[in-house]
């Protein structure tokens, strides 16, 4: 079994209660979807207790987010211009010496036939949801050959199934007839695991079953930070 989650955003609070609901579970890996920084709480406390988990727990494999982003776009470590609101706070929440283990981070992760990152395979900050168009889902699982899509930028939990389908790819060019392919593809699906720690009292994760594809939403309850 599996536990995703995103979006600790700095609330160690939120993520405490998680790691709490996890120890009732049979929970073989753990992984986080970026944004663990955030304005939601100083985030020193936090990585402390990413980086050395208690006896007993899982060490969390963690990758890449939106916050994490802008954290280094503010830096000077990537292109890109950062919302000039969040450049104060934000640089007030992060302790001095993060930008080694912020840029250490991956972009995401596959693992089997499943891709978990934090926006999509082409960005953290792509927002995919219910209402994105099936054939852009379609087409962020077929450019990394996943079955499955886990994401966290939406910060909602959601999950939806594409049916067995069947695409159909041409090429034209100046001096040739036109070339078709066809390719049937099996069912797919893009996931939302929801955020840890974006709603005051509230946490929210996923447990994922690799083995058989089922998909559990979790819900926590804790004390506001």
């Amino acid at each position: 079994m599996w536990a995703i989650l995103t979006g600790i955003e700095g609330n160690l609070a939120a993520y405490e209660a998680v790691i709490a609901d996890l120890r009732r579970q049979p929970v073989e890996d753990l992984y986080i979807l970026g944004d663990v920084l955030g304005l939601q709480g100083p985030v020193g406390p936090l990585l402390e207790r990413l980086t050395h988990p208690q006896a007993g727990e899982l060490t969390p494999q963690i990758c890449s987010g939106f916050w994490e982003e802008q954290y280094l776009q503010m830096l000077g470590w990537m292109g890109g211009e950062p919302r000039r609101e969040w450049v104060e706070p934000l640089m007030a929440a992060v302790p001095e010496g993060a930008v080694a283990w912020v840029r250490s981070l991956p972009f995401g992760f596959f693992e089997l036939d499943c891709l978990l990152v934090h926006g999509s395979s082409q960005g953290v900050g792509d927002e995919l949801t219910p209402a994105t168009p099936p054939w852009e889902l379609l087409d962020y699982l077929v450019r990394m050959d996943a079955h499955y899509l886990f994401t966290g930028r939406w910060g909602k939990p959601f999950h939806v199934e594409l049916a067995e389908s069947e695409i159909t790819a041409e090429v034209i060019t100046l001096d040739q007839p036109p070339l078709s392919q066809q390719a049937r593809l099996s069912e797919r699906h893009v996931i939302g695991v929801g955020t840890v720690g974006r709603i005051p009292g509230e946490a929210h994760y996923g447990l994922f079953n690799p083995g058989t594809g089922k998909m559990v939403f979790k819900s926590v309850a804790y004390g506001n930070p």
